[in-house]
């Protein structure tokens, strides 16, 4: 058998086959080792409101605060009012010891009583030169002085009534009168002490508008706008909020923070926020609206910030350079680089490589 000749028309057929088998094979292990599209996590980007998140902590006052004090020294002997207390127009809240000014009271009406017996004497005495110089029985000199008399007489009396004017006035100063209603936010002094003119007995916030107050540095200032808008909101219970602006902003820093005393006037805060409540306020220094991605998208191409951009077409990555113009804990503000709508890679930028097939696991802004 060894001797007999196979067909050539069999050797060609096997042939065939072998090669098929050869082509099939290989196929199949080009098939197996395409890598499979890698799963990101995405999301489409939007603008929205720009510029840098600012956050303050700081107290609620009153627009409107007095410090009430005597208008005359002595011995406070009465104080009637306590921090916390609502007081109201009209009413006494404190007293000095009055005897003093009675006592200058009673000498201010005796002087007017002795001036007025005075000009009464140089009355008369006028009364008579005009009537002798008229006859010619006195002399020119004798009249001129009567006058002079009768004028140092009524300036006399005048200043004896003014010094009794003052004395009744400082009478009234004893009692310490609210001139408009409030609540007591602090006191300066307590009964039995000798007060002086004008120091702070205690301190009144008016009845009306509230205040937000904060330290600012400068740099925040310069960049805020004048109508910047502040959310407030009670650093104990943040559910508890108001809206404000800015309403007063201090000329001088203060010499040790180095900050601006800025006060924001709140419109229409709750009950909740009571004067001395620590807030915490939350505002933008800038509007320009720019594009935000979240910070675990920025990646970086030749030390430059980037991030992976999807074709939707060909579901595949291209690397982008950004600019980036914000940064903050959960965001990152996208100046320019890209496109509202364009869907970008939010997780899983380490593993990527351009072109790369992807397969998207969530596209949300």
């Amino acid at each position: 058998m060894s001797g007999r000749k196979i067909p050539r028309r069999l050797c060609a057929s096997v042939a065939a086959l072998g090669a098929s088998l050869l082509l099939a094979a290989c196929g199949q292990e080009t098939e197996a080792e395409a890598p499979a599209p890698r799963p990101v996590r995405v999301v489409t980007v939007e603008k929205g409101q720009g510029g840098q998140p600012v956050t303050f902590t700081g107290q609620v006052q009153a627009q409107d605060e007095a410090a009430l004090a005597f208008r005359v020294p002595g011995r406070m002997i009465e104080r009637s009012a306590h921090v916390g207390d609502q007081v109201k127009a009209g009413q006494i809240v404190a007293r000095l010891d009055p005897q003093n000014a009675l006592n200058t009271l009673r000498s201010a009406r005796a002087a007017v009583a002795a001036a007025e017996s005075q000009l009464v004497t140089v009355a008369n005495t006028f009364d008579r030169q005009e009537r002798l110089l008229a006859n010619g029985f006195t002399t020119q000199a004798n009249h001129d002085a009567a006058r002079t008399a009768l004028q140092a007489a009524q300036s006399g009396l005048d200043d004896a009534e003014a010094q009794l004017k003052i004395a009744e006035d400082n009478v009234g100063y004893t009692d310490l009168v609210v001139d408009a209603s409030g609540t007591v936010t602090a006191r300066g002094a307590e009964p039995g002490e000798v007060v002086q003119a004008g120091q702070m007995i205690l301190q009144i916030a008016r009845k009306g508008g509230r205040d937000a107050v904060f330290d600012v540095p400068a740099n925040i200032l310069r960049a805020a706008p004048a109508d910047l808008a502040i959310t407030v909101a009670l650093s104990d219970d943040p559910n508890v909020t108001a809206t404000g602006r800015v309403r007063e902003v201090a000329p001088q820093a203060d010499p040790v923070t180095r900050t601006f005393r800025v006060r924001v006037g709140l419109d229409n805060p709750p009950e909740a926020m009571r004067l001395g409540s620590t807030v915490v306020g939350r505002g933008r220094i800038a509007n320009d609206p720019v594009i935000e991605i979240p910070a675990s998208a920025l990646t970086a191409v030749n030390s430059e910030p980037a991030v992976w951009v999807v074709d939707p077409a060909s579901q595949t990555v291209a690397l982008r350079n950004v600019q980036v113009a914000s940064f903050s804990p959960a965001n990152v503000g996208v100046a320019s680089g890209l496109t509202a709508g364009e869907v970008v890679v939010s997780a899983g930028v380490q593993a990527l490589h351009p072109g790369q097939k992807v397969r998207l696991l969530g596209a949300g802004s």
